[in-house]
């Protein structure tokens, strides 16, 4: 039982790290989430968000720093 509570944790802490860089990324003026790729349809009554290009940007960010760490550790 105590390992889950160790994964609970080191989740929570990685949760509070997502959350910190994304107010830092909206702070720093970066347009993610309005880029040219981004998908908005606003109808009569509903507005469909679809982050496509965001979506890709961040996929390629962290397979870099994901590498650059796997490497790292070696």
């Amino acid at each position: 039982m105590t390992d889950l509570g160790k994964l609970l944790v080191v989740m929570g802490g990685l949760l509070v790290l997502v959350g910190l860089v994304v107010m830092l990324v909206n702070r720093s003026g970066l347009p993610l989430g309005k880029l040219p790729g981004d998908i908005v349809y606003r109808g009569k009554n509903t507005t469909i968000y679809f982050p496509l290009a965001t979506s890709v940007v961040v996929s390629v960010v962290l397979s870099l720093v994901l590498y650059v760490v796997s490497r790292w550790r070696r």
